[in-house]
Order: C-alpha cells, then structure tokens, then sequence
C-alpha cells in the first residue's frame, strides 16, 4: 500500500483485526474432508461528515458469501430495518415532548451474530498464523459478507434487548421500548446505528451503560447525522435536512442544471412514453435514483415529480430529460429546505388525493397521501394506481383506501409508544371529494362498484373499530395535492408550508 494515508489504512487494518480476535471470531483448525474453505478480501471505505470531509477511515474483511451454498452453509438471511417513517415519526413525538435524542454506533456489528452453521474461511492475507499456514479459519462468530450475518446480528441485537426489558414494537421491528418506574426508553436500530430517545438523562445513560457492557459500542452524544439526515435541534423545534445530500447531487449534475426553477413540475406538463429519439438511459436513470433517497427522507415536495418520472427509465426521450432537468433546478433553489418538527399541533392527521386518469395512455390514475406530526410530514406517498378507476370518485376512493392503510399502521405504531394517549384515538384522513366520502360512508354495496369493494369494505371496517374518521376539506387546503399534479408557485409554497417543509436558516 503506497497511497498517500497509506498509514491511516493499515491502522484501520489493524482495528477491524484486533475487533476481530477480542470477539473470538473464529478458531485455526485443519479444513474436515468434505468442506471447502471460503475466500476472503478486505474492503476498504472512507466515512464522510455531512460537510464532505473525511470523518474516519473503515476497513471492512469480508468473506466471499457469494460461494455459499444455500441448504448447506445458510438457511434464513432475512433482517428487518427500520422504516424512515419510523425514524421521522420519533422525531416529531421528540418535538412534541421535548425529549433528548442520543446516538450511539455499534463497531464491527455484524462481528456479534453466533453462527449456527459450520463455515470455514481461508486466513486473511497478511495475518496468517506462523507455522500454521496450511490451516483454516473455522467461523464460531459472523463475519461481513456471510448471507446470514445481517439476521445473525439482529437476533442476537433482540435478545439482548429483551432479556434486559425492553419490548419490541409490533409494527417495526427495530424499535424497542422500556417503561420504569423513573421514566420510558425508545431505542430506534438502523444496522449498527442507532437513535435513543428519554424522557431523562438517567434513563438514556443506564441503557448506554447496558448497550456498552454488551457490545463494542461507540457513544455519538446528542443525535447530529442519522443515515445521512442532519439533526438540528433548537429551543423549540427539531429540523431534518439533506443539503450536503443536495449538494451533491447538483455537483454530479451540473453539467445539465441551467438556473433554477420555483416548482419542480410544469403544470401544463403531460408526459408519455417515448417514441424519438432516446437520450442516456444510464444518465436519466442516475439522476433518478439519486432524487429517489431525498425524496423518501426529508423532501415530499419532490414526491410526485420522481414517481412519475422514474416510470420512463426505460426509454427516456428529449421531453423526460427536460422535465428532470427542470426538479434539478427546483432542487438548486431549494436546497436548503428540511422538515421542522415543533411542540404543535400534537396531533397525527392525513390528507388523500387522486389525480383521474393522469396517464392518458393507460388510462391509470395517481394517488398521494400524506400525514403531518408536529406540524411537518411524518408519512407520504405519490404512486399510480394499479386498478382502472371509471370515475374521479374512484380514483380518489382508491387514493383513500391507501391513505387509510398508512393510517392503520401509524396508529398501530403509536399504540406501543408509552408517551401516547391510550387508547389511541382515531386519526382523522382529510378528503377533498364528498362522493368518495359519502360512499366511505354508506353500508351500501352497488354491484356496478365491485371491482373496488374490497377497498369499501377495509374502509368501512377502519371506520367502524375507530382506526380513522374522515372528513372533508377544500381542495386548496389539501395537503396531499402536489403528490398528485403539477402545481402553480403559490399552491407549491402553501402546501410545503403546510407539510413543515421550510428552508433551515
């Protein structure tokens, strides 16, 4: 190794090595007749501050799992991680509460899973055992690149948890819950990083103290970056944002921004398939999945652009590239823009929308919904629909159907969180069409209507238990319009507004 860091790479070297033996990761032993012995490689990797700059240098020994045999050296590989909606959700509770978010990072997680298979690995070049060289490494933990590494870890991350009374959430996975006597705990686990939420210091301390004497643990202190969202924290009001993403994304792209724009969608726009000259499939669809993760995150302002332009990778023409070129110039105005949580309004509601028949070609519709918490997003959605809708009432009955499924979940979520009123009231869904609501409604069955009675009976039943209640609202105040439609500079500012979305200075 002759690079310039050339030393900071071998004390990185030497790190994961010495993680490795402190957890006993494997044991030297002759190879049994019958088996073969895995390759193995080192992976190397700088980890950047939101600023760009290089916070620390990672080396990675990662065996060949891509030479395993399933039925015979992994079984199972399945592991959850956490939704973004859950990490927004827990975020705006935060604001509303005024409760303190720490972060803590596991080193070398995948290290800690136990195996149960027998696995053997070939020595890692540069460590092998002197006078042992024709030996193997006979796997007893898991090691980064093993199918099963990632369940591994997450069942040995659960247990732990739970034999130290924490309760897991029944809607994700990853988010483990403590009720005592001096106070609550809400773990939230993404991999190996993870955000911890009290209602005291005391409290957050004993669960690093506990965390720590389990695993090789790394304390972050107050949450700043979180899969790379910043943390911004003020007297009042908690602030999600991606502008260093944002940044980046414009300075891979900047050959085609040409100024900037106030909307990310014409209004008038109406896309369709291409049928001339086709422009860089490669290009349009990088563009495409770099908006994709900004847009899941912190910008919902960005939803109904890249759902529909992401439709057209395949075959991208002239009129596709202008219209991404045009949410590259929205994205240049406003890419200091985050989502600001604050002490109110404390109260979980959802807005639904459709767009009839949105694609002239196939006659398919658009649904978009979204909820706010804290007075910005916690959940949205912007996605064509699947079933023909002969009407706008459909179309928006169809759009409703979704947004009551997210409700469902978000209450679901909420009924395990020990700081929510229980039982957990109703969530109210906001729809700007009175014959979508009157036939929410009605306990009435029209034949004609049964290619969408399953989605009247699921409404019908949420209304029934108390999962949600919906009432109508005025399309101009309908949050969830711009997940549907192009929209004019006045209605984009209103409804980013409305959704907490706000430049972060």
């Amino acid at each position: 190794m002759s690079t310039p860091d050339a030393s900071l790479w071998k004390e990185a070297i030497n790190s994961e090595i010495d993680s490795i033996m402190q957890n006993h990761t494997w044991i030297i032993t002759d190879l049994p007749q019958g088996f073969r012995a895995l390759g193995c490689k080192w992976i190397f990797k700088t980890k950047l501050k939101t600023d760009g700059l290089i916070d620390k240098y990672k080396a990675r020994l990662v065996v060949q799992g891509f030479r395993q045999k399933e039925g015979l050296d992994f079984f199972d590989t399945y592991s959850p991680v956490t939704r973004i909606t859950s990490i927004r959700m827990l975020i705006g509770i935060s604001a509303l509460r005024g409760l303190e978010i720490h972060q803590m990072d596991v080193k070398t997680a995948f290290l800690n899973g136990d195996l149960e298979e027998e696995i053997y690995m070939k020595q890692p070049e540069g460590f092998v055992v002197p006078g042992q060289e024709h030996k193997v490494c006979r796997l007893v933990k898991s090691l980064y690149g093993l199918k099963q590494a990632p369940k591994q870890w997450h069942e040995k991350f659960d247990n732990v948890m739970m034999s130290n009374g924490f309760n897991i959430n029944e809607c994700d996975k990853c988010i483990y819950i403590k009720v005592t006597p001096s106070g609550y705990i809400l773990l939230c686990l993404y991999v190996d990083d993870m955000l911890i939420i009290g209602s005291n210091n005391d409290i957050i301390q004993q669960t690093k103290n506990m965390l720590s004497s389990q695993f090789d643990m790394k304390d972050m202190g107050l949450a700043d970056v979180i899969l790379g969202i910043k943390i911004t924290r003020t007297s009042d009001r908690i602030t999600l944002s991606q502008t260093h993403y944002a940044e980046k994304i414009l300075d891979k792209f900047k050959k085609y921004t040409t100024g900037t724009a106030k909307t990310p969608v014409d209004s008038q726009l109406h896309l369709t398939k291409n049928s001339g000259e086709p422009v860089s499939q490669v290009e349009y669809a990088r563009v495409i999945g770099s908006l994709m993760y900004l847009t899941n995150c912190t910008r919902p302002d960005l939803a109904h652009a890249v759902n529909v332009l992401s439709r057209y990778t395949s075959n991208p023409g002239h009129k596709h590239w202008k219209a991404i070129t045009r949410v590259l110039n929205y994205l240049q105005y406003t890419k200091s823009y985050g989502l600001h949580y604050g002490k109110e309004p404390a109260v979980l509601e959802g807005y639904s929308d459709a767009n009839w028949i949105s694609d002239s070609k196939n006659s398919k519709s658009t649904s978009g919904y979204v909820f706010t918490l804290g007075g910005a997003a916690v959940s949205w959605k912007s996605s064509k629909q699947t079933l023909l809708a002969r009407s706008t009432m459909e179309s928006e009955f169809i759009a409703l159907d979704k947004a009551a499924e997210e409700a469902e979940w978000l209450r679901n979520f909420l009924e395990d969180i020990p700081m929510w009123e229980k039982p957990v009231p109703a969530l109210r869904v906001h729809c700007d069409s009175q014959s979508a609501i009157a036939r929410a409604l009605s306990n009435l069955y029209n034949g004609k209507s049964r290619h969408i009675r399953r989605r009247h009976k699921t409404i019908r039943h949420l209304i029934s238990t108390g999962v949600i209640t919906i009432d109508y609202i005025k399309s101009a105040d309908n949050l969830a319009d711009p997940f549907t439609k192009g929209l004019a500079r006045d209605q984009v500012l209103k409804s980013s507004k409305g959704m907490g979305l706000l430049p972060i200075n």
